[in-house]
């Protein structure tokens, strides 16, 4: 068996993760396909105040105080915790790989450099970052996913780069370049894929923290008001949080399940690229 087939093989024996899996699968095709099957305005005022869920087949979960369709508030806040998390996931991985490789491959100044960057940024408190580049570029979900990636590549360089400082002294790298091959070649070939391990466990804590980061903005009213999110469900619902409950609640589990769904699956693939672990 392959690597990646026994790394599957331990995943699938892993009970918590797979529920993780399949959490996080139908909280995507909601976000993919929910728009498509349920095509109603999240915006549109269609029917009577505060209807609660199970009142009306008409509204599932019920209406908001604006007469605003729950459910297709949902299923939008479902999108953008989506394309928030993966955008913001994705661009702050590729900066920390960048940062990471040429800082653990290189060494000398190149490291001393990107480190003392990377420290910097660290040093700066996760949200108070945000918020100030919320207040510099205004809310939209394009200056959330900047201001998540900002602030979360940092632990991705630091990874890339201890493995890189691991690897590259390894007999395979130096094979390599007793033979001539390039330095490109060695880190994208040779170096690189041999650490992206902890990179694809840590992954999952990004996307985790982009989709609380965006709710809490929201629920601030720093979110995009384009668009309707879960922490503006919640914001909006808390002033009738004794009376509909609903409200708050119904997004409120939702970003519950999506950050446990990510959070199980995370610590699965952990233990599934771990070759220490024996399969059970």
């Amino acid at each position: 068996m392959s690597s990646a087939s026994r790394a599957w093989a331990r995943l699938r024996r892993n009970a918590p993760a797979m529920a993780g899996l399949a959490m996080a699968a139908f909280i995507a095709g909601v976000a993919i396909f929910g728009p498509m099957l349920y095509g109603v305005d999240p915006f549109d005022m269609l029917g009577d105040a505060v209807i609660a869920p199970g009142v009306d087949p008409q509204f599932p979960l019920g209406t908001d105080a604006l007469g605003r369709d729950v459910l297709a508030g949902l299923i939008s806040g479902a999108r953008v915790s989506l394309v928030v998390g993966v955008a913001a996931m994705l661009s702050a991985i590729v900066i920390g790989i960048v940062v990471g490789s040429v800082a653990g491959y290189f060494g000398g100044v190149a490291d001393e450099v990107l480190m003392r960057l990377t420290e910097f940024v660290q040093t700066i408190p996760v949200f108070l970052l945000v918020l100030a580049l919320i207040a510099i570029l205004g809310p939209s979900n394009e200056s959330i996913v900047l201001a998540v990636c900002v602030s979360s590549w940092p632990p991705v360089a630091r990874l890339v780069r201890a493995e890189f400082m691991s690897l590259r002294e390894r007999e395979f790298v130096q094979s390599c370049i007793v033979v001539g091959m390039g330095r490109l070649r060695i880190i994208f070939t040779q170096i690189l894929p041999n650490s992206l391990a902890p990179v694809i466990v840590y992954s999952s804590i990004i996307f985790a923290n982009a989709v609380l980061i965006e709710a809490a903005l929201a629920f601030l009213g720093l979110g995009d008001p384009n668009v309707m999110s879960w922490g503006a469900m919640i914001g909006s619902g808390r002033e009738s949080l004794r009376t509909d409950w609903y409200l708050s609640a119904v997004p409120g589990i939702a970003i519950l399940l999506t950050v446990l769904s990510i959070n199980l699956l995370g610590e699965g693939v952990n233990d599934a690229l771990n070759a220490r672990l024996n399969v059970r």
